[in-house]
């Protein structure tokens, strides 16, 4: 079984890459928004983003700061399918993540104002923010000194593969197709030794 995680910043396009892993190479998606909102609902809170950013938070300190991809990664050996785990946001979870045998993880980033308007475009309840606080957002969660908060400037540094998504759909296909084919070729090699 094959583990990809995915991090990145807001609106940078890792939900494509989510849905191309899903279509093309047949992953399965796992994803730490939808069991945050699953928590959230279960603890009868309001749905956005701080209340994720709370509970997630609350969830890594009351047990670990890989719990949450490690709760996803369970499920996904439990079907044994290739997984897709997104989003990677803590170093606590890489580390744990790459305990497990065929782990990359992917980064993805692109400029904050071409996220921003991918962002506005999407239009998801959690993305009705401004520009002002998209950023602000996205600097409280990129370089926390707290394990159990987010760090995704951490994250991104740890990323096997990071992506630069400033174009349009196709530009990132390339890019992940490349990555992947060295991927492959590198797992072949590795067999054959």
């Amino acid at each position: 079984m094959k583990i990809i995680g995915i991090t990145g910043t807001l609106g940078a396009g890792k939900g494509t890459i989510v849905d191309y892993m899903r279509d093309h190479y047949g992953y399965k998606h796992y994803s730490v928004r939808q069991y945050l909102i699953e928590e959230a609902n279960r603890r009868g809170m309001e749905l956005n983003r701080d209340t994720f950013v709370v509970v997630a938070n609350d969830l890594r300190a009351k047990h670990s700061p890989s719990y949450i991809t490690d709760q996803l990664y369970l499920q996904a050996a439990e079907n044994g399918q290739n997984a897709i785990i997104e989003s990677v946001r803590t170093p606590g979870e890489v580390d744990s993540l790459r305990q497990h045998e065929h782990f990359l993880l992917f980064g993805v980033d692109a400029d904050p104002k071409i996220r921003y308007e991918r962002i506005v475009a999407r239009a998801s309840e959690t993305d009705k923010v401004s520009y002002e606080t998209f950023i602000a957002n996205e600097q409280r969660e990129m370089s926390s000194t707290d394990p159990n908060h987010q760090n995704i400037g951490r994250c991104m540094k740890m990323a096997d593969h990071v992506f630069m998504n400033n174009g349009d759909f196709e530009d990132l296909y390339r890019q992940l197709e490349e990555v992947l084919g060295k991927v492959e070729e590198k797992s072949s090699s590795e067999a054959d030794c």
